[in-house]
């Protein structure tokens, strides 16, 4: 059935995973900055939002998070695979992803918070003051839940779902390899595509239709029906044979529903912009096709790594590892920087090549000191420099 090649994902290292990785964070950043410049809320916007960028938006809204989640997932195994006991398991997940979100939260995410505050409630006090006297507040300020996590909520749910794996890892392997057949069963061929498209499809239109996410973990029940899906087959991905051939199979027809599914999103859009009603039908065709869109995409961009980035590059590890710090910085970087621009007035094209410019260079430099300074590296989400290991090089536990 299919490509014929060797199966090298179980046991090797997948460089095409590496590099999905890799884009999918550096198209969080693009993302959010094209936040700033939509007509959605957000923490501060541009002077003038363009309705018109939320068609662009979309393009990637319905997949880039679950993406992320399948990624993480595979990441995972790897280190699990590292890591053979769950209690290791546990202990390393919650050592790299903890001490750099508690981190995030006191030093890189508040000027986030004050900035949203300035923007939307006339708040007037300097940083200085919201730091000492309301960021630690452990409330409510104008609807404003601080200290917050922000864009970190990612790392928190990520933890979670990693602990979630350490516990079914106490499973007796026997009945754990069981349940990895069944499931490999249940997706095989074109199921790989028709099954999670179906339970997508289910979530949105039966479950949880128009329910959006809060990020607040406790109550997001509609996020984790996707998001943990995802993470467990970003697992299972790792050391199945039946996936990977499912998905080298159909990822060229996934890729054509994709793009079909994103034109019937992006023509409603462009009829109906913004907060315009929507009769029934056109409610239930454009959540259906996001949920096309939303996996198929996934599967086809998998496909792709697979057939054309698994090799390695010289400057693939440095940007492996360089991920998680570039993630923690970028988005206080694009709040700053966008705030620092509204006097200006700028051309939204303008605006937007100086934010990218400037969140992609500060997030570098983030990366850079931080991996230098030994005390850093674990505050910033890199692992301790191993001695005779090259800069940039990722050790054994980076994911």
């Amino acid at each position: 059935m299919g490509d014929t090649r060797s199966y090298a994902g179980t046991a090797g290292r997948h460089y095409g995973m590496d590099w999905l990785r890799v884009g999918a964070f550096a198209l969080l950043i693009l993302y959010h900055v094209g936040m700033y410049f939509v007509p959605w809320d957000w923490h501060v916007k541009a002077a003038r939002p363009d309705s018109h960028v939320a068609i662009l938006m979309l393009a990637t809204n319905s997949w880039r998070l679950a993406l992320l989640f399948v990624v993480s997932g595979y990441a995972s195994a790897a280190v699990f695979a590292r890591e053979p006991s769950a209690g290791g398991f546990a202990r390393s997940r919650s050592a790299r992803l903890l001490i750099p979100l508690v981190f995030a939260a006191i030093v890189v995410i508040p000027p986030q918070p004050w900035i949203e505050l300035m923007f939307k409630h006339g708040y007037t006090e300097s940083f200085g003051h919201f730091w000492l006297r309301d960021y630690f507040r452990f409330g409510a300020l104008e609807g404003i839940i601080l200290p917050t996590w922000q864009h970190l909520w990612f790392v928190v749910y990520l933890w979670v779902y990693s602990m979630a794996l350490a516990l079914l890892m106490l499973i007796p392997a026997g009945v754990r390899a069981r349940a990895a057949q069944l499931c490999e069963a249940a997706l095989a061929g074109p199921a790989v595509l028709v099954v999670p498209i179906a339970l997508m499809a289910l979530r949105t239109l039966v479950l949880f239709p128009g329910v959006g996410e809060t990020h607040a973990l406790v109550d997001d029940a509609a996020a984790h029906a996707l998001y943990f899906p995802c993470f467990l087959f970003g697992v299972l991905l790792r050391g199945s044979p039946v996936l990977w051939a499912a998905i080298r199979r159909w990822w060229r027809v996934a890729a054509v529903l994709a793009v079909a599914a994103y034109a019937v999103v992006a023509m409603i859009e462009y009829r109906y912009p913004g907060d315009t009603p929507l009769d029934d039908t056109l409610t239930t065709l454009f959540r259906g096709a996001r949920a096309v869109q939303g996996w198929a995409m996934i599967v086809a961009l998998i496909g792709i790594a697979d057939r054309w980035l698994n090799r390695d590059a010289p400057i693939r590890p440095m940007l492996t590892e360089a991920v998680f710090p570039l993630y923690i910085a970028h988005q206080t970087i694009i709040v700053v920087v966008g705030w620092w621009l509204l006097p200006l007035a700028l051309p939204n094209l303008a605006a937007f090549a100086i934010l990218v410019t400037t969140t992609a260079a500060g997030s570098w430099l983030f990366y850079i000191v931080g991996r230098g300074v030994p005390w850093l590296r674990p505050l910033i989400g890199l692992g301790a420099k191993e001695k005779g290991r090259p800069e940039g090089r990722p050790s054994p536990t980076s994911v």
